[in-house]
C-alpha cells in the first residue's frame, strides 16, 4: 500500500495506549496526526510517544474534526460516547474505528450503522479476537465446511476473579453494564462471526449481582469498592437463532469457578466440532471411530497473511488500514457488530423483566 493514511485518535487511555496507539505506530503507512483527550496531560503524552512531529493535540474531539486533512479516527472512549463521537466522525468525512462495544444501546448504534451509510464512509468495530492465528484458521475451517451445518455454539469469557478496578468499568451509566457488555461482547462476536449467523430468534437472559459488594474481595486487580460496584458481576444468555441454531453466552468478572476462559467459543456441527479450551482443537468421526486433532499453530505460515509474525491487535490495525485503501470491506463489517449489541440488550432487558426478548428480523 502507497497511500499514507492520516490518523486521529480520539480518547487516549487505557485501551489507546494498550493496543490502537502502539499497533497504528508499525504500519507504515499509517500517520498518527492528532490526539484528542478531555485530560490533556493524556493527549500531550499519547502525541510525544506515538504522534508524528507536529502532532495536534485536542481537548474537544468536535476541533479535531474540523482538520480535513485527517482519513480516519479512532474511537477509544467509554462506551457511552461511543455512538456520538463515531457518527459526528464520519459525518465529518473520515473512516472509523470504534473500539468494542459498538454502543451501549441499540438505538445508538443504530444511529453509527446510519451514518456509515448515508456518507459512505467506512465502519468498523474493534473485534481484535477475530484476528489471533486460532480464529482465523478455525473461521477458515468453518467456512469450507469441515465442520458442516454448526447448529450449537458456546461463547465463553469468564473470569474467576478479575474485576477491573480502573477508569469507569464498573460506572453503569458510562459503560451500559459490566462483563457481558465487556468481554462477553467478544466471545459473542467470535462465536457469531464463526457461524456465520447473525439472524437471532429470540433470548433468555440472566445477570447477577452477588459477589460485587463484598468487602477486601480476592482479586486479580486489587479490592473492588463495593460503593462503585454498580454492574452485574456474571451474566448469561441463552440465544436461539432463526435456523434452529442456539448459542449459550457465559460471561464473568467475579464467579465462583476453577475453570476460565476469555474471549473462547465452542462449536458443534453436523461433520464435526471445535474449541479453543485447551489450544485449538478439532474433532469428528471417520471410519466409524471418533478423532480429536490438536492444530500446531506454531508449525508454520497461516494462510490468510503474510509476512513476519503478527500479533492479533498489529493484524486488525494492518487489515484496517487495507481495506481503506483497497476499497474493501473491513474484516469486522458494522451489521455484525449491530447484532451483537442488539443480543447483549436483549441479555440485559430479558434479566430485568424474566421474560425471553423475541426479535423482529
Amino acid at each position: 500500500m502507497s497511500k499514507t493514511l492520516k490518523i486521529g485518535i480520539i480518547g487516549c487511555g487505557g485501551i489507546a495506549n494498550g493496543k490502537h496507539m502502539p499497533s497504528l505506530k508499525k504500519q507504515a503507512q499509517a500517520e498518527l496526526v492528532a490526539f484528542c483527550d478531555i485530560v490533556e496531560e493524556r493527549a500531550q503524552k499519547a502525541a510525544a510517544e506515538y504522534g508524528i512531529e507536529g502532532a495536534k493535540v485536542y481537548t474537544d474531539f468536535r476541533d479535531l474534526l474540523q482538520d480535513g486533512s485527517i482519513d480516519v479516527i479512532h474511537v477509544c472512549t467509554p462506551n457511552d460516547s461511543h455512538s456520538e463521537i463515531t457518527v459526528a466522525s464520519l459525518e465529518a468525512g473520515k473512516h472509523v474505528m470504534c473500539e468494542k462495544p459498538m454502543a451501549k444501546t441499540v438505538a445508538e448504534a443504530k444511529a453509527m450503522l446510519d451514518a456509515a451509510k448515508r456518507t459512505g464512509k467506512k465502519l468498523t468495530i474493534g473485534y481484535n479476537n477475530r484476528f489471533r492465528d486460532d480464529s482465523m484458521y478455525l473461521k477458515g475451517i468453518c467456512e469450507e465446511g469441515e465442520l458442516g451445518d454448526i447448529y450449537y455454539g458456546k461463547a465463553l469469557a469468564i473470569r474467576r476473579r478479575a474485576v477491573p478496578t480502573w477508569g469507569v468499568f464498573l460506572d453503569e451509566e458510562k459503560q451500559g453494564g459490566g462483563p457481558l457488555i465487556d468481554i462477553g461482547t467478544h466471545a459473542l462476536d467470535l462465536t457469531l462471526w464463526l457461524m456465520d449467523n447473525y439472524k437471532p430468534k429470540s433470548v433468555v437472559g440472566s445477570t447477577f449481582h452477588k459477589l460485587g459488594q463484598r468487602e477486601n474481595a480476592a482479586n486479580a486487580f486489587g479490592p473492588w469498592d463495593p460503593k462503585e460496584f454498580k454492574v452485574e458481576d456474571s451474566a448469561f444468555g441463552f440465544i436461539t437463532m432463526e435456523n434452529g441454531a442456539t448459542i449459550i453466552l457465559e460471561s464473568s468478572w467475579a464467579l465462583n469457578v476453577v475453570e476460565t476462559g476469555e474471549a473462547k467459543a465452542v462449536l458443534a456441527g453436523t461433520e464435526g466440532g471445535a474449541d479453543m479450551k485447551d489450544g485449538l482443537r478439532i474433532n469428528g468421526e471417520k471410519m466409524s471411530r471418533l478423532y480429536e486433532t490438536k492444530v500446531d499453530l506454531n508449525a508454520g505460515g497461516v494462510a490468510f497473511y503474510s509476512g513476519s509474525k503478527e500479533n492479533d491487535t498489529d493484524r486488525e490495525a494492518r487489515m484496517w488500514l487495507e481495506a481503506i485503501v483497497e476499497d474493501k470491506d473491513p474484516v469486522v463489517k458494522p451489521e455484525q457488530a449491530f447484532v451483537v449489541t442488539q443480543i447483549l440488550e436483549a441479555i440485559y432487558e430479558s434479566a430485568k423483566t424474566g421474560k425471553a426478548v423475541y426479535f423482529d428480523n
